[in-house]
């Protein structure tokens, strides 16, 4: 097979937050044509989880974002933080946004938002048998509120495109296509 990879000549940071990094490299193709700017976004892993309750319910929050102006719902979401794990991350977030902990963990599927200017993976995780065992701990700047549907429900929204969050679709449908044993059919 081609060696397709690209080398790294040299690369300068625009900026960096906790959140987001900003860098401009400059790269050789293998044809050895350089391009001189190349941009690539830095974020920290990703993890979301498609939580499922010890009833069968599916644990969704709601929320705004202000990107697209809109109000959604989503699994829950959030980054790794320093020292952890992808599952410590899961597991951490699904309590701090919902209050919902327990159960069996299992990744599902990596997934990158955008390979060709971001350098970071997301994590998919689903949780089954989760039980509420507190109250939400949220951070200083979350404001989201907590839904429990069924796995129907959440089904049709799937259909109906209610989802917005590319990161958060492609795992519901790799659940409800073939993960889900008791799922509704079409």
């Amino acid at each position: 097979m081609k060696n397709m990879n690209w080398k790294l000549l040299s690369s300068e940071y625009l900026f960096k937050r906790p959140w987001l990094t900003a860098r401009k490299d400059k790269v050789q193709l293998p044809d050895g044509r350089i391009m001189d700017e190349y941009y690539v976004l830095e974020y920290p892993t990703w993890i979301n989880v498609i939580a499922i309750t010890t009833e069968g319910q599916m644990v969704l929050v709601r929320q705004y974002r202000h990107g697209l102006g809109r109000t959604c719902y989503e699994v829950v979401a959030g980054c790794m933080e320093e020292g952890e794990t992808p599952l410590q991350a899961a597991q951490r977030e699904l309590q701090e946004e919902t209050g919902y902990a327990g159960g069996e963990w299992q990744e599902i599927m990596q997934i990158s938002a955008n390979p060709s200017t971001m350098n970071n993976l997301t994590h998919c995780f689903l949780a089954t048998g989760v039980e509420r065992v507190s109250a939400q701990h949220l951070d200083a700047l979350e404001d989201l509120e907590v839904y429990l549907f069924s796995k129907a429900e959440v089904k049709a929204m799937l259909e109906r495109g209610e989802f917005m969050q590319a990161l958060m679709v492609a795992p519901l449908w790799k659940y409800f296509s073939t993960l889900c044993k008791d799922c509704p059919q079409q």
